[in-house]
């Protein structure tokens, strides 16, 4: 299915992947009807985006508001700041920050504090602004993160997979199972370092093993000793 003019679509999409606060909870059944009458959603795709909008309308607030953070801001593989996938921590991340925001700015749009243009509903905002085919070749070059991130998603059976398969679908892409490398242990990767942590096999041991003493003989000690001791002078 290829992306015809899905403006509203693209919006409500970029809606469905926000913090699930008071306020989306309100908008969720303009959401809804707007979705529908937009019809660029494939009837398989649209009525699993309807169940995760009944889930997040009358399902326990704290709840679903706790999942979003669970699913979205604890690991990489699912992370919605697009750059996390392909740059990581590097330094090639900020350039590439930069041209995305400029990209915005030439088309007339600008950040609001605190914005970050890699993220995911960002992105999708400026994308529904754009005529047809420029929309379908923009998504199209991010489609493989797009399908990583379904995939994980997907591995973690969260209903917000539906989301990212109908971007896909709408880009004229198939949603389909790639491998999601696994995320390290939370724990681990905030874990601090032991300092030297036993650098030297001869040198420093490892916290809570034996220390070994060794004595060692220097003979320019014992023959300064010597000559202190022949002129009476003590050590």
């Amino acid at each position: 299915m290829a992306l015809s003019n899905a403006s509203i679509s693209l919006r409500v999409l970029a809606r469905l992947l926000s913090y699930p606060d008071a306020e989306l909870r309100a908008d969720l059944s303009d959401m809804q009807t707007a979705l529908h009458a937009d019809k660029n959603v494939l009837p398989a795709r649209l009525a699993e985006l309807d169940a995760l909008m009944v889930t997040l309308k009358k399902g326990d607030a704290l709840e679903n508001e706790a999942d979003y953070v669970e699913v979205f801001d604890r690991g990489r593989a699912t992370s919605l700041h697009l750059f996390e996938h392909v740059h990581g921590d590097s330094r090639d991340r900020g350039p590439a920050m930069i041209d995305l925001a400029q990209t915005y700015e030439k088309a007339g749009l600008y950040l609001g504090p605190g914005e970050m243009p890699d993220y995911l509903p960002v992105v999708l905002e400026f994308v529904s602004t754009q005529p047809p085919k420029e929309a379908r070749a923009f998504l199209g070059e991010m489609a493989h993160i797009f399908n990583a991130i379904f995939s994980a998603l997907e591995q973690r059976q969260s209903a917000y997979a539906s989301v990212l398969g109908a971007l896909l679908e709408l880009a004229g892409e198939t949603a389909h199972a790639v491998k999601v490398v696994p995320d390290e242990p939370i724990d681990t990767a905030w874990e601090e370092p032991v300092v030297f942590d036993g650098c030297s096999s001869k040198g420093q041991a490892k916290p809570g093993q034996a220390q070994p003493i060794h004595f060692v003989k220097n003979e320019a000690i014992n023959a300064n000793a010597k000559a202190a001791a022949k002129q009476g002078v003590s050590l």
